[in-house]
């Protein structure tokens, strides 16, 4: 088959995978943000990156004081409705708003029916962290070692960060992993799992300064960018915004009204 050929055969494929970008960039999940870093994986879903979390940038600081912490988490609402639609936005109980999305989802909770609980499952508020990271080791992309982004990530790797601090057992001592002199890399192993991407594997090495020259530390620190933002009432819409946008996306969508 010719290149042409494949060409016609496979336009039907593209012109949806075309218009689900749309549907993504219509409900604000479309843009990339060149400030984030992201492991690339290979065709098996597996992958390895070694990364430094930073400590507060200096716009962090001025903002909340010395103590502003390392890294801020929010929650967001990022599912596709059976009628094939999108629904990418932050949800505004991240700054204690209502939201119309968590309201809808506890109604059809509280039907008891399986089919409605599953669709909340589905579309339920996600909790993300973001923190500053120094990328130490990127064998896929190697143009990003030694620059620092920002890296979204879930429950899984904030355990991990919390395992750190606060130590199970007695022979274990409580390491600050965004520290920049007693902090430690992290090792992030992605593998596929019964078809979900798992952290399982994914440690911190041993404590060691990120570098021994203070003054290339602080080169590396002026280079963080400032979390603050993510919790900016403008990244949040109003809930008459998020009610439409969220009537958009489920029309059409089947419900189940418990009967056979």
């Amino acid at each position: 088959m010719t290149a042409f050929s494949q060409l016609k055969k496979s336009r039907k494929a593209r012109t949806e995978s075309l218009k689900e970008k749309l549907e993504k960039e219509k409900s604000g999940g479309g843009s990339r943000d060149d400030r984030f870093w992201k492991a690339e994986q290979d065709k098996g879903g597996n992958g390895f990156a070694v990364l430094r979390f930073l400590q507060p940038s200096q716009a962090d600081i001025e903002l909340n004081g010395e103590n502003a912490p390392p890294f801020v988490n929010y929650y967001r609402h990022m599912f596709k409705t059976p009628a094939g639609k999108w629904f990418i936005n932050n949800c505004p109980t991240t700054l204690g708003g209502e939201c119309p999305v968590c309201a809808a989802n506890s109604e059809l909770w509280n039907t008891d029916i399986p089919a409605n609980q599953d669709i909340v499952r589905k579309r339920k508020r996600q909790q993300k962290w973001v923190a500053n990271v120094l990328v130490v080791k990127d064998s896929k992309n190697p143009d990003n070692e030694g620059k620092v982004f920002l890296f979204e990530f879930g429950q899984k790797i904030y355990k991990k960060i919390e395992g750190m601090m606060f130590p199970e057992f007695e022979d274990e001592t409580a390491i600050d992993p965004f520290d920049f002199w007693e902090g430690a890399d992290f090792k992030l192993k992605i593998r596929k799992v019964d078809g979900y991407t798992n952290y399982d594997k994914s440690e911190f090495a041993a404590p060691a300064p990120i570098s021994d020259d203070d003054g290339e530390i602080e080169e590396i620190w002026c280079k963080a960018h400032c979390l603050s933002d993510f919790l900016a009432p403008d990244k949040y819409h109003s809930f008459d915004k998020l009610q439409t946008e969220f009537d958009r996306a489920v029309s059409s969508a089947p419900l189940s009204s418990g009967t056979a």
